[in-house]
């Protein structure tokens, strides 16, 4: 039913009652799966200042899911670069794709991944740094081409390498900037549906190929919540819905919370308005309730790829709802 590329993005979420230790520990039994049933690639997503997101260290994560797994695609969902010196995750990513060769992704996002004040720490001229990201792409590409006898900065690792990079993005922004770059594209859907058809227009109609890719190439990333029942399937989601409500309310939540009754603070018609607007690009239920929406939503969007998250409390359940999806691309 689904007959098109599957990749994971993992965000190496803390539960409540769980170590940062056992979080990435979650981690990498979920790389192990994925690599188990054959899925496209995994990729970890960098966050900031968040109790419940342990994939601050976005590099060292990919490192040590590489070295537990054996053929799937290894990368970043992303690295967000306003916070970084090119030339550093230029010799990160060098250094991993020589320890792993074929092997490594490099997605690159222009938002910080926490608040401003904590955008600061990471590096003090964020918000220039925001502005000139389309420079600080191309800084990086030129230190993954081949030896320019030329240059005063050299990449080492990394200079010759062939490092696949990737545009995210969660607007129309972004897709400019992939199609104008022809550069592969994925949009994060997941948290921000508002603006997905619209900017899948805009990369596909105006992309320019390049030396790394001829066509384009579109990947979207969902929330899938899989169960073997839909009742399952959104009782399991209500720590999904529990976590957007604090985020859109302001309240700290330390770690994902199990499942249970929904917030109160849903009640709201404005905080209602909000989680459900980011929840948008969601599929919640049973294999049958799944397959027949992912389905219809492949052939609407015309994507090349689905990368899917959850925010599954319980591990044997978060690697259920893997297997059933896998099930799905095998129908």
């Amino acid at each position: 039913m689904i007959h098109i590329p599957l990749s994971v993005l993992e965000l190496a979420i803390v539960n409540n009652n769980t170590s940062t230790y056992q979080a990435i520990e979650n981690s990498m039994i979920v790389a192990q799966k994925a690599d188990e049933l054959g899925f496209s690639r995994i990729w970890f997503a960098e966050h900031h200042n968040s109790p419940s997101i342990a994939s601050s260290a976005t590099a060292l994560l990919i490192q040590l899911a590489a070295s537990k797994t054996s053929n799937i695609r290894v990368g970043s969902g992303g690295v967000m670069l306003p916070n970084h010196s090119p030339l550093v995750i230029a010799e990160q990513f060098g250094t991993l794709e020589t320890l792993y060769p074929g092997r490594i992704d490099l997605g690159l996002g222009r938002a910080p991944g926490t608040d401003q004040l904590t955008a600061h720490a990471l590096r003090r001229d964020h918000v220039r740094n925001a502005q000139n990201f389309p420079t600080e792409v191309q800084e990086l590409q030129r230190y993954f081409k081949p030896i320019d006898p030329n240059a005063k900065v050299h990449a080492h690792p990394g200079e010759g390498l062939d490092i696949p990079i990737w545009i995210l993005g969660s607007s129309t922004d972004s897709a400019y900037l992939a199609a104008e770059m022809g550069l592969p594209y994925a949009f994060a859907m997941h948290f921000a549906p508002t603006h997905f058809f619209a900017a899948a227009e805009i990369y596909k109609s105006r992309f320019k190929p390049s030396a790394q890719l001829d066509k384009p190439y579109f990947m979207a990333c969902v929330n899938i919540i899989a169960a073997d029942t839909d009742d399952k399937a959104h009782f399991l989601a209500t720590s999904f819905y529990n976590m957007f409500i604090h985020l859109v309310t302001g309240q700290r939540q330390n770690g994902l919370m199990p499942p249970g009754a929904i917030s109160e603070a849903i009640q709201n018609p404005d905080v209602k308005i909000l989680v459900d607007r980011m929840t948008g690009g969601s599929f919640i239920g049973s294999p049958e309730t799944i397959g027949s929406h992912l389905q219809a939503f492949i052939e609407a969007s015309k994507i090349d790829e689905l990368m899917f998250t959850n925010y599954i409390f319980d591990m044997e359940a978060r690697l259920n709802s893997m297997e059933i999806i896998h099930q799905l691309s095998r129908l």
